[in-house]
């Protein structure tokens, strides 16, 4: 259900951040890991997401942001940001993968960056 929430929501943000000029900040937004797998793991009992698997996947995708974050352009972080914080609980997992869609999206049509 996130997923589809990352995919409505990245065409209305980018659309939106570009029309307003809004600026990414230069570093990886920080999110309440806790906070977020608290949330997720209620939203999936009894799918197998445990508190400590999610945990391990937004650590995972955080450590990955940090060192991929200046690759994306500036108004997909600041859309994606804004996409992966919809519903209240951000998260890096869908962070990673708006950004990672907003590259290939770049990369299919020729341009971004």
């Amino acid at each position: 259900m996130r997923k589809s929430i990352i995919v409505a929501a990245l065409g209305a943000a980018v659309s939106i951040t570009a029309s307003h000029g809004v600026r990414a900040a230069d570093a990886v937004p920080k999110f309440d890991i806790a906070q977020i797998c608290k949330a997720e793991t209620a939203e999936t009992v009894g799918i197998g997401e445990t508190l400590a698997s999610c945990m391990k996947a937004e650590e995972q995708a955080r450590t990955q942001l940090a060192g991929q974050w200046s690759k994306f352009a500036t108004e997909d972080r600041a859309a994606c940001t804004r996409a992966s914080s919809i519903d209240g609980t951000p998260s890096y997992v869908e962070l990673q993968t708006c950004l990672e869609m907003a590259s290939d999206a770049h990369a299919t049509t020729g341009s971004g960056r």
